[in-house]
């Protein structure tokens, strides 16, 4: 599929609407745009899961026991 979009002044572009749908992108997503060997790739943002957001917020309790981050998660 190759389709074009014009560039507006204030470097906005609009994404296709065969594109969008084809890679499920909805308004307030992100996308990252990358540069190889000339050509520019579009991707679109892969969302955390829960579990892997959890994961994350527990790296930074590093230390803290379970009764603690409960506490903390309860804000006391």
């Amino acid at each position: 599929m190759r389709l074009k979009a014009k560039i507006t002044s204030k470097g906005q572009l609009t994404i296709p609407k065969e594109i969008r749908e084809k890679i499920g992108l909805e308004p307030g997503k992100e996308v990252y745009f990358e540069e190889k060997d000339g050509l520019i790739y579009i991707k679109k943002s892969i969302e955390k899961s829960p579990f892997d957001k959890w994961i994350g917020y527990l790296k930074d309790k590093k230390g803290q026991s379970p009764d603690e981050i409960i506490e903390n998660l309860r804000g006391r």
